[in-house]
């Protein structure tokens, strides 16, 4: 079976994945991606074409009519490569609803069509039709008012759009079962249906921290380090992590805050820091890569904080046995933390609440090695990359099967 799968672009976390995909004998992956960079793939995140096992087709993007990134002359392109389905996220998706020569394309050729997502930005149909809705922020924290007449009309507009392509493909892919009662309330089939959760190549990552305990420290040891990891962009609340960090201070003189990654907001959360007195408590590191490097640091730390949006850094920490505190995420940490058996939630907003629960671990040593040992276990046994790939093979299984 020939699968396109259409992205904005390769973030480095997607390739393990495909990877594994088209090592299965009856998959033949093919990408098809922007030849610049994309608007649709968050600043600062890494993308890159090393280790691959299948084959990458870069085409122009421009934008549609309707004002978001299409690719040109895509049809021409789905004659060419002639793929039995196609894998597609928002929004290229209207490229499927409102251009004509792709339509006909796909009619014409039976080229079935997943459509993949979260989707934690999916409102239940229900709440499309409200006249109060959820603020809209973007990775910026910039806020788009949902409640109001315009803010209304505009999510009931894209509320038929979503019912359109949403009831015109032949399945779906998603990372959380939340998808069953979102979806399935658009009058999408649930059996259509597929829950395919997100990971990253954990097997690496489990073998990277086995060596780790054998390897110098890239950083001193300490029972006192929180790690934070991904880009540094408003909606992370790295910002909320730094006042937690300052609350806890006196009380925990040798507490330290690592973070991992670069980004937009780098700058400001140093002057954040500086004007905090925290400069010797808070060390940047910088972007890293490396699994053998950060499963070095996780394992001379004690607990991983995802203070705002995220996913797949959590994943990363559970790898490497850490106890997780999170707050509001992309829905993804619903799977995977739960609440007093592997971390803990603080109040979404709260440096208070958060600094609270971190007081919790850093009294109680003997919980943090519980939690992490909880951690690893729940990646192992239900959340990892062969769950991942399992759920695209039932997807593309079952459209090869429908009519």
């Amino acid at each position: 079976m020939k699968v396109l799968f259409i992205f904005g672009g390769l973030p480095h976390y997607y390739n393990s994945i495909l990877n594994l995909v088209n090592e299965n004998p009856d998959v033949d992956v093919i990408v098809l991606k922007p030849k610049e960079k994309s608007g649709t793939i968050g600043e600062g995140v890494y993308e890159t074409e090393e280790k691959i096992n299948f084959d990458i087709i870069s085409v122009n993007e421009k934008k549609g009519w309707w004002g978001k990134p299409i690719f040109k002359n895509l049809s021409k392109h789905l004659a060419s490569i002639n793929p039995d389905a196609v894998v597609v996220i928002w929004p290229y998706i209207l490229q499927f609803l409102f251009d004509h020569k792709t339509i006909n394309l796909i009619k014409k050729n039976k080229i079935k069509l997943i459509y993949k997502d979260i989707p934690f930005r999916i409102p239940n149909w229900n709440d499309v039709l409200k006249y109060h809705g959820e603020d809209f922020f973007d990775e910026d924290m910039n806020i788009t008012k949902g409640t109001g007449f315009f803010p209304m009309i505009k999510r009931i507009l894209l509320g038929y759009i979503r019912i359109t392509y949403l009831r015109k493909v032949n399945a779906h892919v998603y990372y959380t079962k939340d998808a069953f009662d979102i979806i399935t309330s658009y009058g999408v089939d649930k059996e259509k249906i597929f829950i395919i959760y997100n990971s990253p190549d954990t097997s690496t990552l489990f073998e990277s921290f086995e060596r780790a305990k054998n390897k110098k420290p890239y950083m001193s040891p300490t029972k006192f380090r929180i790690v934070h990891s991904g880009r540094l962009v408003k909606w992370k609340r790295v910002d909320l992590l730094v006042e937690a960090v300052k609350l806890l201070n006196t009380e925990f003189p040798e507490l330290e805050l690592v973070i991992i990654g670069s980004g937009l907001e780098k700058d400001n959360l140093k002057s954040m820091v500086e004007n905090f007195g925290l400069a010797h408590k808070v060390k940047f590191l910088g972007s890293i890569y490396s699994p053998d490097i950060l499963a070095n640091i996780y394992y001379h730390s004690s607990i991983y904080v995802l203070a705002g949006m995220g996913g797949l850094s959590i994943n990363e920490a559970m790898c490497f046995e850490k106890p997780i505190i999170v707050s509001k995420c992309d829905g993804t940490e619903k799977m995977l933390v739960r609440e007093g058996y592997n971390g803990f939630y603080f109040r979404e907003g709260s440096a208070e609440d958060l600094a609270e629960k971190i007081k919790i671990l850093l009294k109680n040593p003997n919980l943090i090695k519980e939690m992490g040992s909880n951690s690893k276990s729940i990646i192992r046994n239900e959340i990892n990359e062969k769950v991942v790939v399992n759920g695209y093979l039932n997807a593309f299984n079952y459209v090869a099967g429908s009519k």
